[in-house]
Parts: C-alpha cells; sequence; structure tokens
C-alpha cells in the first residue's frame, strides 16, 4: 500500500520533467511519490485502479485515498500541497474544468515541439530515487 499521493507523468516530456523538478523543490513535506508514464508501475498501477487503458498521455494523480485525477485537475491538486507561491495556483480551481482541461489540452499537444522530448526517461539522483517508482 502506498501511503503517498502518487504522480504520474511522462518521463521523456522535458516539460514534464521540468515541472517533476519544480515539484521535488516545493513539496517540503515529501507529499508525493513518482512514476514515469514509460513505467511498470505505473502501467500496473493505472490498469488495476482503472480496469481499462488509461489515456497514458496525461499528468495523473492517484490519491492515497483511491481518487485519480486527470489533466487540469491533477495539475490544481498537486499544486494545493506545494510550499508558497505556487500552492496559490489552487484558486483556479473554480474555472469551469472544460476550460481549464481545454488549456491544458493545447499545451500537452505541443509539448514536444515547444519544449523537447529526450530519448530517454530522466533519472533521479541517489538522494531522490527513493521518491520515484521503478
Amino acid at each position: 500500500m502506498i501511503d503517498k499521493d502518487l504522480i504520474f507523468f511522462d518521463g521523456v516530456c522535458t516539460l514534464c520533467n521540468s515541472i517533476v523538478q519544480t515539484i521535488l523543490k516545493h513539496d517540503k513535506k515529501n507529499h508525493f511519490l513518482f512514476a514515469s508514464l514509460q513505467s511498470l508501475s505505473a502501467r500496473e498501477l493505472l490498469f488495476d485502479k482503472l480496469k481499462e487503458k488509461p489515456d497514458l498521455d496525461s499528468i495523473i494523480l492517484l490519491q492515497r485515498n483511491g481518487q485519480i485525477k486527470f489533466k487540469s485537475s491533477a495539475v490544481l491538486s498537486i499544486a494545493k500541497y506545494l510550499s508558497f507561491p505556487l500552492n496559490t495556483a489552487y484558486v483556479f480551481i473554480v474555472i469551469p474544468r472544460f476550460i481549464r482541461d481545454w488549456v491544458y489540452d493545447v499545451i500537452a499537444s505541443n509539448r514536444y515541439r515547444w519544449f523537447g522530448k529526450k530519448d530517454e526517461c530522466w533519472l533521479p539522483t541517489p538522494e531522490l530515487k527513493s521518491r520515484f517508482l521503478p
């Protein structure tokens, strides 16, 4: 049983890796664990929870209470647990999800073109390795 909220992210996306590194820096209470969407852990945990093939092209938040959040809802739920000023982004939760997800989808569909793509997943430093699932 995982006792932390789990963030799944695109491990080859430069933007996604930058976001993970920002979360690591501002997650002062070690609230989150991480797994790339390309990992075996992600596939096993998501397939188990969703009972069908999940969209593996989104930031996904699997909360310890079993709730799963996707796209902008995941991003804002993550922000809520980060240190100031990033936690203030949670106020955008009042914007209707269809609008937030539209903005999310525009960025997500252009992320490789705008920010780049790596050939391999980013590997955490030895100090951070315990925060990542295989």
